[in-house]
């Protein structure tokens, strides 16, 4: 049974876009053009994710997000065109499970999509087995067949961008990875993300893992140079 998307944006031309892309993934799509008609028909009619736009009329997809938390755990992707990391943060703290900025790649939108739904298949799962790409440094452990990190054995919750940042960082620990090569690992070739998003995305993977130990530190700052993961040895 093909798994159903909903995506939530007043503009037509990309609602027949994605639309189109994903059901050439083998999605079954629905669309809603604002946000208070999204909000009755996904609680009368779940869906498997949506992908919702945050500036909407009628009811903004913040608020249609929070309207959604109070009843459902529906898995989110934010789209917006607009640059303030404030919106992000917002939507992230709210529940949130990525964000992605217009203009955007329909694959990344994809890749994004499949890891959030492979994270959902893996919970519901309750399999405590790794799968064979799992990486483990020392106390972290991730697996990306699952969307499973841990820290000490204690799960990290992270969105799928942060996943594949601190991936990245981890698989050459010592090794010094500059802004532009995260802004590849987590976003793809040929996409244009400002520095500042990345270095807000760093923030936030440190306080993650600072919940879960406060002497955690094995993701260093080069200043004027990038970001490294410690290495142990």
């Amino acid at each position: 049974m093909a798994q159903r998307i909903a995506l939530v944006d007043d503009d037509q031309n990309i609602l027949a876009s994605v639309s189109i892309t994903l059901e050439t993934e083998g999605f079954e799509i629905v669309t809603y053009t604002d946000g208070a008609e999204a909000l009755r028909g996904l609680l009368a009619d779940p869906v498997d994710l949506a992908v919702l736009d945050i500036k909407m009329p009628r009811m903004d997809g913040m608020e249609l997000l929070q309207r959604l938390r109070v009843k459902s755990s529906l898995p989110v992707i934010f789209l917006t065109s607009k640059d303030d990391e404030v919106d992000e943060l917002m939507g992230l703290r709210m529940g949130a499970d990525d964000y992605i900025k217009k203009p955007f790649s329909q694959r990344l939108l994809i890749e994004r999509i499949r890891a959030i739904l492979r994270r959902g298949e893996a919970g519901r799962d309750g399999a405590p087995d790794l799968s064979d790409k799992a990486l483990i440094r020392g106390e972290l452990v991730m697996d990306p067949e699952r969307h499973l990190c841990t820290w000490k054995g204690e799960p990290v919750n992270l969105t799928v961008t942060e996943f594949l940042l601190l991936q990245s960082l981890a698989q050459r620990p010592g090794h010094v990875k500059s802004r532009d090569q995260l802004i590849d690992a987590a976003y793809g070739e040929h996409i244009y993300v400002d520095d500042r998003t990345i270095d807000s995305h760093i923030k936030r993977l440190r306080k993650k893992f600072r919940e879960v130990d406060t002497e955690f530190s094995d993701i260093e700052t080069l200043y004027g140079v990038g970001y490294r993961y410690k290495d142990a040895g």
